[in-house]
């Protein structure tokens, strides 16, 4: 165990806030009366609205959720497998392989029923470029001539904006520069990547090529629309890293985007799940469309991005969805009485 993972620990412990609730409860209306659930997300505040969605069916089930802690996603599942949380619901599968299985896997961890299918990854560049210079595949960025193309720095070298650390697309990404042969002519731009993307958009806007990481779902799908403004660029052939390695990434479509296609799970303590029924059913069976994330998220890029906003969002979409809504919460209580 590190040291951040200690202190982040005795942080929760001092807090009072490990919940597992171990003890048994009569399975009533409210099953989760009398639990503490504390749930977990990044700091990508895009996240907010899938996790929001879960505390407010758990708060239907009676139990009682703590305001959302942001951890990042390796020190999030490492949390949730030794039961300092209860859940999160930004686990990306395989994205999020390598965290999952440093955390214990299977044995500590819970992860059943697809909560939101088909994210792709990959790399973009703007349709303009695409079609002037005919590039359809990251590794004719080895040509020096067309990587200059995407030169932000002066140094003749395309810049290619890519995710944060410790978000998981990291490795991959300065695993396939190596593995593609780009090194010599493509530098990997990582930092605070809203910032860089909205620096990216506003290139664009001013007619400049621009070459990216992207992933739906993401409000930068519904600003730069794949087919309109940007393309997805093809990689020479799969190269996955660490428990990846070996993943073939082709698509349906027969093309090679460079990253399987993810599904988002709802992750939670073990031992806590197989305790709490209710909430287990509800964390299977709970789906959110990629599509409707991505809407959410444009409009917090279009300002609405308050929490006050994102929780108007979240009972919009509930209101919108009543009926099945409410099915969930209907088999949640459900398997508390078996």
């Amino acid at each position: 165990m590190t040291m951040n993972t200690r202190n982040f620990t005795r942080t929760l412990l001092a807090g009072g806030l490990l919940a597992l609730g171990l003890c048994a409860h009569a399975a009533t209306d409210l099953p989760g009366k009398g639990i503490q659930v504390l749930p977990l997300q990044s700091s990508l505040a895009e996240e907010t609205f899938q996790t929001l969605l879960v505390t407010r069916a758990l708060t239907q089930l009676g139990y009682d959720v703590l305001p959302i802690k942001e951890v990042e996603y390796p020190m999030a599942h490492i949390a949730v497998a030794n039961g300092d949380a209860t859940f999160m619901a930004n686990h990306w599968n395989p994205h999020h392989a390598e965290f999952y299985k440093s955390a214990g896997g299977d044995t500590k961890l819970s992860r059943k029923g697809v909560y939101s299918a088909g994210a792709t990854q990959g790399y973009m560049i703007d349709k303009k470029t695409a079609d002037l210079h005919k590039i359809t595949h990251l590794g004719q960025l080895s040509d020096s001539k067309l990587a200059k193309l995407f030169d932000t720095t002066g140094d003749g070298k395309a810049n290619l904006v890519g995710p944060s650390a410790g978000w998981g697309g990291e490795a991959v990404v300065s695993h396939q520069i190596e593995a593609f042969k780009l090194r010599d002519t493509v530098t990997y731009t990582q930092g605070n990547y809203p910032a860089l993307i909205a620096d990216t958009v506003a290139r664009f806007q001013q007619g400049q090529p621009v070459l990216f990481y992207a992933w739906t779902p993401y409000w930068l799908s519904n600003v730069l629309r794949t087919g309109q403004e940007v393309v997805w660029l093809e990689v020479p052939f799969s190269a996955m890293p660490g428990v990846q390695a070996g993943t073939n990434t082709k698509q349906a479509n027969g093309r090679d985007y460079g990253f399987p296609v993810n599904n988002e799970y709802i992750v939670a303590n073990k031992v806590w799940a197989e305790k709490n029924p209710a909430a287990a059913k509800l964390f299977e069976i709970m789906e959110l469309p990629i599509a409707d994330i991505s809407s959410q998220n444009r409009r917090m890029n279009d300002g609405e991005n308050r929490q006050q906003d994102v929780e108007r969002h979240t009972d919009a979409w509930i209101k919108a969805h009543q009926k099945t809504f409410d099915g969930w919460i209907v088999q949640a209580r459900a398997a508390a009485n078996h």
